[in-house]
């Protein structure tokens, strides 16, 4: 079940079959009768007919329709056709099709008074963020949730009471259920506020702004307004992870160009968790902005909520497609949204505290939650995406067009990539029909590869190379990428006069990290991950090639321990992927609850949704006492597998085909087992030169698993 979210989703959904190339066949058919209401009465039970009568009023045209037949279909109905020709009564038939129509209004423009101003979505620039386009497919946020983890969220103003949802907020500071911000004469707590009305400021009450998904439900945590720890991050991050489909955030650690730091234990498990079984199982969705410190050269790499591969994150461009000053270029940047520049670059219009507005909501904070609010629209669309579908989606909806950077490469699977804006601009309609027609992600798997023997003396210029599989021949490999992430040790005498770079087999070069020239910390890297999205859908096998350069000078020494490639991704061609009927189609009636009750073959029955697939969690089903109308076969269901499968054929715990995280595959039983290990194991003890095997996230998990969330030693 998804929070009731596909109830609605099924309403707006009936536009689908018309987005189609093909025809799309009713069981209606409209004939000619001269001889009257008898004649066509006759012609009607002769071959099982309903005559619903006269189409107009006084004309010899009627309406026709067989129950027995499937309201709509691919095909015509031919056998029909061939008794109604040989009719001699019947002058005239057709089959009706349906017919695409669009009311020619513009409606869907709100009618805020700032809407105006809001210009990153009003087309009031060449290339937008395209949210007129999915409002105008029916998609507005409704049965979505956001929650915003930031210093509260102003719960009464005017322009978000309607949409404020208590169950998706919480005030950690305080430990209370009132998320109201803390006033002061600074009006320093207004960021949750300004973030929250980007997501879900309501539409056409004449207040204010519109939000991108004007019809989700948005929720707020304070967390930053007093001491923050450990504990309050993992229980902001974890807060009602069934409910809460998004969580956005627009901080970290400190942009000083300096900083290395990330989640501590009980947060990494959060977001663990929150992937693992949040939204019942198809993930939480955490947005992250990517950070503010590029006038002090700070890399958003060394930040460990933004390069975390559970966080999809958010980078900004200027409205007229330039790199921000405050912007910080790293290869864990997934895509982009907009925000501010210079001074005379216009800014996010958005709710301010005090119930007020404001047109000077900047940087990154910004980017975020205008990602977090498209990414609403598409869950609403097909809300059942997994964490990791929304990545893809999201890599293939952001565009380079217009985008100004002089590090634009073509990796290896075709696809533009930068370092500032990483895949480029998020398109809300194409994000949205993306969704529509996006099949679940086969499970994520994970190989690890060992680089070193032994340590190694970093000079001015180290290269390190080793020739990879992607695991080939086991049940762990890899033909797509996803996310590659580079865990390494070292020590040297001044922590930010390296640059690190590492090259796929495919020669996609991505920047780990550059030159930071404020960090001039001895502590080197402890078992710290960098993460790079460039080398996305590409093919693994072949030689990576690690590569360390020193920016310094001549007295710079170090030594380089340990470093450890980790390959996430799937078995499958991506690449070839055909992407281009929708997933989900009407429900043909639901029960009293909403519940759908059928679906045409060949979808399934997943909550309220019809759907061509089940996702994780669920297997194809017979559905049991339920027959339909044309066939004696039952329809089908995605049922739910064991609580321990991630996939599986059947819902017994021996029917397993894939495990979640920190659980081992056994495959004799088909059963899946968990493991679980403290945080100050000794990780690197798990790990042996060469190819090591490892289960995946969704594919089983060994005891390696550990091994990425081991704690780092974070100096600055």
């Amino acid at each position: 079940m998804l929070n009731g979210a596909g109830g609605t989703v099924l309403t707006l959904l009936t536009w689908l079959p018309l987005v189609l190339a093909f025809r799309v066949y009713t069981n209606s058919w409209a004939v000619k009768v001269p001889g009257g209401l008898e004649q066509a009465d006759r012609i009607a039970r002769k071959f099982g007919f309903i005559n619903l009568g006269q189409v107009i009023p006084g004309s010899h045209y009627y309406h026709l329709k067989h129950r027995g037949l499937q309201k709509k279909s691919l095909c015509p109905h031919w056998g029909r056709q061939v008794r109604l020709k040989k009719e001699p009564q019947v002058h005239w038939f057709e089959q009706q099709t349906v017919k695409r129509r669009t009311k020619r209004q513009i409606n869907v423009l709100p009618t805020d008074p700032m809407f105006q101003k809001q210009w990153y979505m009003n087309k009031d620039i060449s290339q937008d963020l395209n949210v007129l386009s999915a409002w105008r497919h029916g998609f507005t946020g409704h049965g979505v949730v956001v929650t915003i983890l930031d210093d509260g969220i102003e719960k009464d103003h005017p322009d978000l009471e309607e949409n404020y949802d208590p169950f998706a907020s919480y005030d950690f500071n305080d430990d209370d259920p009132d998320p109201q911000p803390r006033y002061n004469p600074s009006d320093e707590n207004r960021h949750g506020t300004r973030c929250a009305g980007e997501v879900a400021a309501v539409a056409n009450n004449d207040i204010c702004c519109v939000g991108i998904a004007y019809n989700a439900r948005i929720g707020g945590v304070r967390m930053l307004d007093g001491l923050i720890t450990d504990i309050i991050e993992a229980r902001s991050i974890s807060l009602n992870s069934q409910y809460i489909h998004i969580y956005s955030a627009s901080w970290g650690p400190e942009d000083d160009g300096k900083a290395l730091d990330g989640p501590g234990p009980l947060a990494r498990e959060a977001f663990l968790k929150g992937i693992v079984n949040g939204r019942g199982g198809l993930g939480s969705i955490f947005v992250w902005a990517s950070g503010n410190g590029g006038l002090r050269y700070d890399n958003c790499n060394c930040d460990g909520y933004t390069n975390n591969i559970f966080t999809l994150s958010v980078g900004s461009t200027t409205e007229n497609g330039e790199i921000p000053w405050y912007s910080e270029a790293c290869a864990s940047t997934l895509t982009t949204t907009f925000s501010s520049g210079l001074n005379k670059n216009r800014q996010i219009v958005t709710t301010d505290i005090r119930h007020r507005c404001t047109e000077r909501h900047t940087g990154t904070s910004a980017s975020a939650p205008l990602a977090a609010g498209i990414i609403a629209l598409a869950l609403e669309a097909n809300p059942a995406l997994t964490w990791r579908d929304v990545q893809h989606i999201v890599v293939r909806a952001s565009s380079p067009a217009n985008l100004k950077a002089d590090d634009w490469v073509v990796n290896g699977a075709g696809r533009k990539v930068s370092h500032y804006y990483g895949y480029g601009l998020l398109d809300a309609e194409k994000l949205v029909d993306l969704a529509l027609k996006w099949e679940t992600a086969r499970p994520q798997r994970m190989c690890v590869v060992n680089f070193l023997t032994g340590p190694q003396r970093v000079s001015s210029h180290l290269v390190v190379s080793h020739n990879i599989s992607g695991c080939s021949g086991t049940t762990n490999y890899i033909l797509s990428l996803e996310h590659v992430e580079a865990q390494l040790s070292l020590s040297y005498t001044r922590r930010g006069d390296l640059e690190m770079y590492l090259t796929s087999p495919m020669g996609t070069r991505s920047v780990l990290v550059a030159l930071r020239p404020y960090d001039t910390s001895s502590a080197g890297y402890q078992n710290w991950s960098f993460v790079s999205t460039h080398t996305w859908d590409e093919n693994p096998q072949g030689t990576w090639t690690f590569e360390l350069v020193d920016k310094g000078d001549y007295r710079n020494t170090g030594f380089l321990h340990s470093f450890v490639l980790i390959l996430y991704g799937t078995n499958e061609d991506l690449m070839a992927r055909k992407i281009g009927i929708p997933v989900l189609t009407e429900c043909l009636s639901h029960g009293p609850s909403g519940v759908c009750q059928e679906c045409e073959a060949p979808f399934y029955i997943f909550g309220n949704l019809c759907i061509s697939y089940c996702p994780p969690k669920y297997f194809k089903a017979p559905q049991k006492g339920k027959t339909s109308e044309k066939e004696s076969q039952p329809g089908h269901i995605c049922a739910p597998c064991h609580p321990s499968c991630y996939t599986c054929r059947g819902d017994s715990a021996n029917n397993c085909t894939s495990c979640p995280p920190f659980s081992t595959h056994n495959n004799k039983k088909r059963s899946c087992s968990q493991v679980d290990f403290p945080y100050s194991s000794n990780a690197y003890s798990l790990i042996t030169p060469g190819i090591t095997v490892v289960g995946a996230i969704g594919a089983g998990v060994t005891m390696i698993m550990y091994y990425l969330f081991s704690p780092s030693s974070c100096s600055s």
